[in-house]
C-alpha cells in the first residue's frame, strides 16, 4: 500500500520504517526540515534499538521517504497515519492544536485529491479523548474536504501501543491491534496494514478505541505507583519487596488476571477495606507516604455515591433494591456496599424495600447480625420476601445481583425504572430503553 506518516517523532518514525520494511510504499512528513532530512539520508531521527538499520535499508530500497509537504504525501497515498503529538496544556487537558492544524491540511489535500478518485483513508494514530475524532476532527475533514466521512473518505482510530525503547519489537509483536472504525471500509484499510502480524485485533467504535489507550495508560501508572508505596511500607516494616512482589505475580488467577477488572459496584466485605485500613494506618505510623493506597477507600465511596444520585436524579421515591449481602451466593452482610447503599437510601427519607433470598433476619446470627443491626436497625422493616413484592413497591429498582429469579422478573420498557449495578446479561439492549441506567456503562 502507499501510505503517508504524518510526524516524524518515536511513533511516526517506527511506524513509517516497519511499514515501509513490511513492503509498503512510505513517505513521511514533518514540519522539522532536519528530521526530513535525516530520514531521506537514510538515518532515523529518533534513538531506538534496531530503527536505523531499518530507516536506511528502506531508504536504500526507496521504499521509505520524508517531505514536509503535507499535499504531496496525501496525494501519493491511499491511507494516511496521523501520528503528531498531543501534549499537556499548563492545566492537564489535552492540547490538539496540532492535531487540527494537520486534519486541515489533509482535508484541503483530500478536496484536491478527490478529483483523482479513489478513495482515502485518514487513520488517527495519536492519542486523543474520546469524541475527539468524532466531534472535533471529522467536522474539520468534512469542512475541507465538503463531504462524508465513511463515504467520500475513510476515518479510523488506530491507537499505538509502543514502548520507547522496545518499539521496534512492539511493533512486530504487538500485544494487541486496535482499531476503531467510522465504517467497515475504513477498518479494513486499517486491518491490510498489519496484516501477517501476530496479536489479536479489535475491531470497535471510534471513541471505545480512543479510550482504550488511556486504560491501558492509566493501569501502567497504578501499577507502578501501587509496587512502589508497596515497596515503601515494607522497608519501613522491616519486609523485603521483592520477595513480596514475587509471590504476588505468581498468582495468575486473581493478581495477575482479569479478576476485579470489571466495572461493577463497590466492593465491601470482610477482608478488603479491614486490610487497606490496616495498611494504610501502619505507613502512616511509619511516616510513610502512601496516596494512591489511603485513596482506594474514598474512591470506593465516590463510586457508591454514584448509584445514589443516580436514584436522586429519577426524583422518585419508593425505591427497592435487590441484593444485600456483599457477594452474591452468601449471607454475609459485613461491609456490604449493598447495605451501606441501603443506609444512605434510608437516611434519605427514600421508602426502601430490599430482596436478597440469601438473607434472611432470623437467620443472621454472630457478628452479621450485629453488624446489621448496627448499621441497618430497621432491616427487619424494609425486607421483602419476595421479587414480586419490591417490584409493586417500587418507582425505582437498584439492581445489585444476578440471581436469575431477578433477572426473570425484571420488566423492559413499562415498568420502574431500572438502576444497573451489576451489568445485567440483557444490559445492551436495555441501554436503548427510557427507564434504563447503568452504573458505569
Amino acid at each position: 500500500m502507499r501510505i503517508s506518516v504524518l510526524g516524524l517523532g518515536y511513533v511516526g518514525c517506527v511506524s513509517a520504517a516497519c511499514l515501509a520494511s513490511q513492503g509498503h510504499e512510505v513517505i513521511g512528513v514533518d514540519v522539522n526540515q532536519v528530521k526530513v532530512d535525516l530520514v531521506n539520508e537514510g538515518k532515523a531521527p529518533v534513538v531506538e534499538e534496531r530503527i536505523g538499520e531499518l530507516v536506511a535499508e528502506a531508504v536504500r530500497a526507496g521504499a521509505l521517504r520524508a517531505t514536509r509537504d503535507v499535499r504531496e504525501a496525501i496525494m501519493g497515498s491511499e491511507v494516511s497515519l496521523v501520528c503528531v503529538g498531543t501534549p499537556s496544556e499548563p492545566n492537564g487537558s489535552l492540547c490538539t492544536t496540532y492535531l487540527e492544524r494537520v486534519t486541515e491540511q489533509i482535508g484541503a489535500a483530500l478536496a484536491e485529491r478527490a478529483e483523482q478518485g479513489g478513495r482515502h483513508t485518514v487513520v488517527f494514530r495519536s492519542t486523543m479523548l474520546p469524541g475527539t475524532c468524532l466531534n472535533l476532527l471529522v467536522p474539520i475533514l468534512q469542512k475541507y474536504v465538503g463531504g462524508t466521512a465513511g463515504v467520500d473518505f475513510g476515518v479510523a482510530v488506530n491507537p499505538e501501543f509502543l514502548r520507547e525503547g522496545t518499539s521496534v519489537r512492539d511493533f512486530f509483536d504487538p500485544p494487541k491491534t486496535v482499531i476503531g472504525e467510522l465504517d467497515p471500509a475504513s477498518g479494513d484499510a486499517v486491518a491490510a496494514l498489519y496484516d501477517g502480524l501476530p496479536g489479536e485485533v479489535f475491531r470497535v467504535p471510534v471513541p471505545t478505541a480512543e479510550a482504550i489507550k488511556y486504560a491501558d495508560n492509566a493501569f501502567h501508572g497504578l501499577k507502578i505507583g501501587f509496587a512502589n508505596e508497596l515497596g515503601a511500607v515494607c522497608q519501613a516494616l522491616g519486609v523485603d519487596s521483592h520477595q513480596v512482589m514475587d509471590v504476588f505475580l505468581a498468582d495468575r488467577k486473581l493478581n495477575i488476571s482479569p479478576a476485579y477488572l470489571r466495572p461493577g459496584f463497590a466492593f465491601g466485605g470482610s477482608c478488603l477495606p479491614k486490610d487497606l485500613r490496616s495498611l494504610v494506618h501502619a505507613a502512616r505510623r511509619a511516616d510513610v507516604s502512601v496516596p494512591i493506597l489511603s485513596h482506594v477507600l474514598p474512591s470506593n465511596s465516590d463510586h457508591l455515591q454514584r448509584a445514589v444520585e443516580l436514584v436522586e436524579r429519577t426524583g422518585k421515591r419508593r425505591v427497592g433494591l435487590f441484593g444485600l449481602s456483599f457477594k452474591p451466593g452468601t449471607d454475609d452482610l459485613r461491609e456490604s456496599p449493598l447495605v451501606e447503599l441501603a443506609e444512605r437510601l434510608h437516611g434519605k427519607g427514600y421508602d426502601l424495600r430490599i430482596h436478597d433470598a440469601n438473607v434472611s433476619l432470623s437467620r443472621l446470627i454472630g457478628a452479621n447480625r450485629e453488624y446489621i443491626e448496627t448499621r441497618l436497625p430497621h432491616l427487619a422493616q424494609l425486607l421483602a420476601d419476595s421479587v414480586d413484592e419490591v417490584l409493586e413497591h417500587a418507582e425505582v429498582c437498584l439492581v445489585g445481583t444476578r440471581d436469575p429469579d431477578v433477572l426473570s422478573a425484571l420488566p423492559h420498557g413499562d415498568g420502574p425504572v431500572i438502576v444497573d449495578l451489576v451489568r445485567l446479561p440483557d444490559a445492551e439492549a436495555r441501554r436503548a430503553e427510557p427507564g434504563y441506567m447503568g452504573l458505569a456503562w
